[in-house]
């Protein structure tokens, strides 16, 4: 029985070891398939996770960006809006000359023909120079605000993305103040605590080149109306340096931004809200950056002119009493009431205030909004 064994091993030998190879590579290879799996399973999990984690940042950046776009458009714009229409109406006041006129067409007045002469010389150029500060400053103030809200949207992006923040810092992500981006926002109101005084000197001076050949009883048509305002503004934007108008808007660095708040009459007082003074002279000369590029001059021109076009339209319309035939020209002395009129409605609030509507809708305002959130360092 033993022989009959050991013979059948000698004869099968070969090929129960290939047999048992066989079998035995099977088994590995199912463990190591197994092991494969159980790894890509594994793998899958964690990326699941990972995605998860994903999903839950990008929608606490999403609630976060969309707070900052809120507080922008509810507090920071119609704040800055209202100071900034009020350093206007006090800064470049008509009334008492047009009150000086009233009383001039008295039976009593002591006013020579050269007196009431220079007034309306006056009354003219400070008409003009009040309506072109409240387009300019209207127009370029709104988007500016719009430029820090992407640039902030855009730095908490970034931050998040590369892990800079820990788990805990993304619970805070719904604590606006606690990030110091009110200090940024609060840049708003640098053009009418700072900015504002040496703007109308400036703009004043382009009004008064423009208009010094303008008599009050030469006759105005619409087109040349609007040729008239565009020049002032133009000739505005060029004083100086071609980006002189910058320094209205911004601070020159954080540091002096900083010491300027801390002065009794600023009226910031949280200290807790202040951030770090690094992160804070990076958003503002990226704000320069921004403000200096091609792009944000050209939108700034295209808003311009789309504005003068409406109000051109608006004194128009008003002249013609609703009629829809041509306007004649009209002396430049009945179009003084007009522009004295119409200066103070551009600076109204936001949310009931058309001309912002109107540049807030222009498709090219929009897409250089989706450049300066997407565009790191920021545009050319």
């Amino acid at each position: 029985m033993l022989s009959l064994s050991r013979g059948f091993w000698n004869k099968h030998r070969r090929k129960l070891f290939i047999a048992l190879g066989a079998l035995g590579g099977g088994y590995a290879i199912y463990k190591f398939y197994d092991a494969h799996r159980r790894r890509v399973t594994l793998l899958e999990r964690q990326l699941e996770g990972v995605r998860d984690v994903d999903e839950l940042i990008k929608s606490q950046l999403q609630n976060h960006f969309e707070n900052i776009q809120r507080i922008s458009d509810t507090t920071t714009l119609p704040y800055a809006m209202h100071y900034l229409k009020s350093r206007i109406a006090a800064d470049l006041d008509v009334s008492y000359l047009t009150e000086k006129l009233r009383q001039a067409k008295g039976q009593y007045s002591t006013l020579t023909t050269k007196d009431k002469a220079e007034l309306w010389e006056r009354l003219k150029i400070l008409s003009f120079t009040r309506l072109a500060t409240s387009i300019w400053s209207m127009t370029v103030l709104c988007l500016y605000v719009k430029v820090l809200v992407n640039i902030l949207g855009r730095h908490l992006y970034v931050d998040i993305a590369r892990g800079s923040e820990s788990s805990e810092t993304l619970d805070e992500v719904e604590s606006f103040g606690r990030h110091g981006h009110q200090e940024f926002l609060a840049t708003a109101d640098y053009l009418s605590t700072y900015g504002i005084s040496t703007l109308i000197m400036n703009m004043q001076s382009a009004a008064a080149e423009v208009l010094k050949d303008k008599q009050l009883k030469d006759p105005f048509s619409m087109e040349k109306l609007h040729e008239m305002i565009m020049q002032i503004l133009q000739l505005f934007m060029s004083i100086e340096s071609p980006n002189y108008w910058i320094s209205y808007l911004v601070p020159e660095n954080a540091v002096t931004y900083r010491q300027m708040m801390a002065l009794p009459f600023s009226g910031f007082d949280d200290t807790s809200a202040l951030m770090d003074v690094g992160k804070l002279e990076q958003l503002v000369s990226e704000t320069w950056a921004v403000l200096s590029s091609t792009e944000f001059r050209n939108i700034t021109e295209l808003s311009l002119n789309k504005l003068v076009n409406v109000l051109v339209e608006e004194i128009d319309m008003q002249l013609k009493g609703g009629s829809s035939s041509a306007s004649e020209a009209i002396p430049l002395v009945t179009l003084l009431p007009r522009v004295t009129q119409l200066a103070p409605q551009l600076l109204d609030e936001p949310s009931s205030n058309k001309f912002i509507q109107i540049i807030q809708s222009l498709p090219e305002v929009q897409f250089f909004y989706t450049l300066v959130y997407s565009n790191t360092p920021p545009l050319s």
